[in-house]
């Protein structure tokens, strides 16, 4: 086997088998995700998966962004050029790079993820290096080929139970339409994500509250009709399933403006004159403005800020975004969300889930704004902390001031669709090492923690997103 079976348990035995019985109630919940990136497309037409490389390697940057990172060029990888200039697409060529420099990933979620997608899923036992590469794609591709590892197929398999993906706002969701009219029982709903017609940085900004007025007939030249413009995609969403939206803000600021300064500052946006503190104080307004439609229309409102996105101006040039280069940076939250708390903050309509990738912000301001603010919960630990470590970090510097029943349980935001179980499986096994230690260290007893695992592994979740 690949994975030990008490991998990411305590160490001491007694406490370990306290993990091991908390684990075994929560091992085969079902898979409740609500948050991520995974398209809709696959099962709309519900294809055969390409081949291993296409699948696990190309659209993946957890994969190749640490491949980069050792000097290995991202073409090489199969990873398309912004201008559709040629790329290796050998699957095998790709496949065997990655392999030969799989021990890169020592130590790394993505390692864990990937051992356990290639044990469980595919029926691997031997580690990944040059010598296996072939076998391993051989096995991979075989599986593929065949009818059970069609995307709905796998959804079924892996007991997902609901599944949100990501659309911009001038999305059809057309896919969506498909699934819902397929007559298929599995459950794909969709997340309003307007950041492409809010973020006056966003390249193809001002194309898209172009179409953003075609799509609704309304006129987004002007301020009411832009934001009745939302109002519409909104209410079209929702009612094709999405029960959250999601901002991807750089910064987690927000501003309540008085009405006549907001319609100056969206002309100034609009004529494409404005300044980098102009357009964060317009993102900022947006936040609330969005926080203010939720309060309307119920739409659980997810805020994931923080990220300097394609901070590589050469790989964002050549490759597009998306592509490993977004960076955490130190991120306020205290005075930043003041003026929509101010407005909002005990609205009972309102639901606000707080992500972050400040880890410094844990204790000192996400946990103590959580354990006050009744409109506010805590998302898991998100992106380059979704790891073990990062995952015991948000226990240990969060519970003690917010509770477990101020955050919102697991999910996966990921676009790697078999890595999906083996995300929430390590998520499950941190939850319980941590109450494990909780139990023997005689701080809650272990009925309470056999609670407490159901909640974060599944319960906390389907609530905090109204699923």
């Amino acid at each position: 086997m690949l994975l030990n079976e008490d991998r990411l348990f305590p160490a001491d035995p007694d406490t370990r088998a306290i993990a091991r019985r908390l684990f075994a109630e929560v091992a085969n919940l079902p898979l409740i995700c609500p948050h991520g990136h995974t398209d809709p497309v696959w099962f709309a037409k519900n294809e055969i998966f390409p081949d291993p490389a296409q699948l696990l390697i190309v659209p993946d940057h957890y994969v190749f962004r640490m491949l980069m990172s050792q000097g290995i060029a991202l073409e090489d990888l199969g990873v398309p050029f912004a201008d559709g200039s040629r790329v290796v697409t050998d699957g095998r060529k790709i496949w065997r790079l990655f392999a030969e420099n799989y021990f890169l990933f020592r130590s790394t979620p993505t390692r864990l993820w990937l051992d356990q997608t290639f044990q469980d899923l595919f029926g691997l036992e031997v580690p990944l290096n040059a010598k296996s590469a072939d076998l391993y794609y051989d096995t991979i591709a075989e599986c593929l080929a065949g009818d059970d590892f069609r995307p709905r197929a796998l959804y079924e398999r892996f007991n997902i139970e609901v599944i949100t993906t990501t659309e911009a706002p001038n999305d059809p969701l057309a896919s969506h339409r498909t699934i819902r009219d397929s007559g298929w029982n599995g459950r794909v709903i969709t997340a309003y994500r307007p950041d492409s017609v809010i973020d006056p940085e966003f390249d193809t900004f001002h194309e898209n509250i172009r179409k953003l007025g075609e799509i609704t007939g309304e006129d987004t030249a002007t301020w009411p009709g832009y934001l009745n413009a939302h109002r519409n995609r909104r209410e079209f969403f929702a009612a094709m399933g999405a029960t959250s939206s999601d901002h991807g803000h750089p910064t987690a600021c927000t501003a309540d403006l008085p009405a006549g300064e907001i319609a100056q500052l969206f002309e100034s946006v609009l004529a494409g004159n404005s300044s980098q503190n102009e357009n964060e104080l317009f993102r900022a307004q947006m936040l609330t403005e969005m926080a203010a439609m939720s309060v309307d229309d119920g739409l659980v409102m997810q805020i994931h800020p923080g990220a300097v996105r394609n901070h590589s101006p050469d790989i964002f040039a050549r490759f597009g975004r998306d592509k490993g280069f977004d960076i955490p940076r130190a991120t306020n939250y205290v005075a930043a969300l003041k003026p929509l708390l101010d407005r909002f903050g005990t609205d009972p309509r309102l639901s606000v889930i707080l992500f972050t990738l400040d880890e410094t912000a844990y204790s000192r301001e996400l946990a103590p704004l959580a354990g006050a603010y009744p409109c506010l919960k805590l998302g898991p630990p998100w992106w380059f902390h979704d790891s073990p470590a990062g995952m015991m970090r948000f226990r240990q510097l969060a519970s003690e001031t917010a509770g477990f029943y101020n955050t919102v349980g697991f999910n996966d935001d990921t676009r790697a669709f078999p890595s999906i179980p083996a995300r929430h499986d390590v998520a499950r096994r941190i939850d319980c090492a941590f109450l494990a230690t909780q139990v023997s260290e005689h701080l809650i007893g272990e009925d309470e923690a056999r609670e407490v695992a159901l909640d974060l592994a599944y319960r906390l979740a389907k609530a905090a997103y109204k699923l």
